[in-house]
């Protein structure tokens, strides 16, 4: 019996999603195209122009956008922001600060200094359980 590997492909918008750009941005031919485990890899390793220039400069797709402004996805659209935003339109956010973008970020700021409230207590479970089984 021989093992025959077929080479693993991907959807364009899968490959976009885990290189984080924008697929609609993206050349025709890699949006018409799959990529495969081998291709998208290289992309990562050497990434050509087209992908240096989406990756500094946009359309990003939401994910990038929140990461970028520190609030989740779920904010960008309490805030209005459905569409792919570039760094330049990014950065006027930031610039300009508006209302929902103050209140999104402090909603973040709360939501992992709760999570980090979380972790620890459960850290201090684990040590506390830890030290019972010894003694």
């Amino acid at each position: 019996m021989t093992s025959h590997q077929t080479t693993q492909t991907m959807k364009p918008a899968t490959a976009a999603k885990k290189l984080g750009v924008y697929l609609e941005a993206t050349p025709a031919e890699f949006q018409e195209g799959v990529v495969s485990r081998s291709e998208l890899n290289a992309l990562q390793a050497d990434p050509p122009e087209w992908l240096q220039e989406l990756r500094r400069n946009g359309p990003h797709p939401r994910p990038v956008v929140a990461a970028k402004l520190g609030v989740s996805i779920a904010g960008l659209a309490r805030g209005g922001v459905t569409d792919a935003l570039t760094t330049e339109q990014i950065d006027a956010l930031k610039q300009d600060q508006p209302e929902w973008l103050r209140k999104e970020r402090a909603t973040q700021a709360e939501v992992r200094k709760e999570s980090a409230r979380i972790k620890e207590k459960q850290e201090q479970k684990a040590k506390d359980a830890a030290q019972g089984d010894r003694r």
